[in-house]
């Protein structure tokens, strides 16, 4: 009986999760100067003007279907925060 009560949560959440993103973001977001992850911090470019340091600079890594990678970079333009219906879904 326990298991089967824990079984049904996990899929009660996780529909719910599923529906939530469904539903795509909500209509409003929020703007950032800045990010900071995995012990990096980011700036974008118009915040670091004028500043001794500061980092703008991104690379996403890449892959295709074959065997060759193909690697992104560029500048950090702005840091926007979508958030979804469930609290727990956020994407920056």
């Amino acid at each position: 009986m326990y298991i089967t009560y824990k079984v049904y949560q996990i899929r009660r959440s996780a529909l719910k999760s599923l529906s939530s993103l469904s539903l795509g973001p909500e209509r409003k977001c929020k703007c950032y100067n800045g990010y900071f992850i995995n012990g990096y911090v980011f700036h974008t470019e118009e915040y670091g003007q004028g500043r001794k340091t500061y980092n703008n600079g991104v690379c996403v890594k890449g892959s295709t279907s074959s065997e060759l990678e193909v690697d992104y970079y560029d500048r950090l333009e702005e840091v926007v925060e979508l958030q979804y219906h469930n609290k727990q879904n956020r994407v920056f």
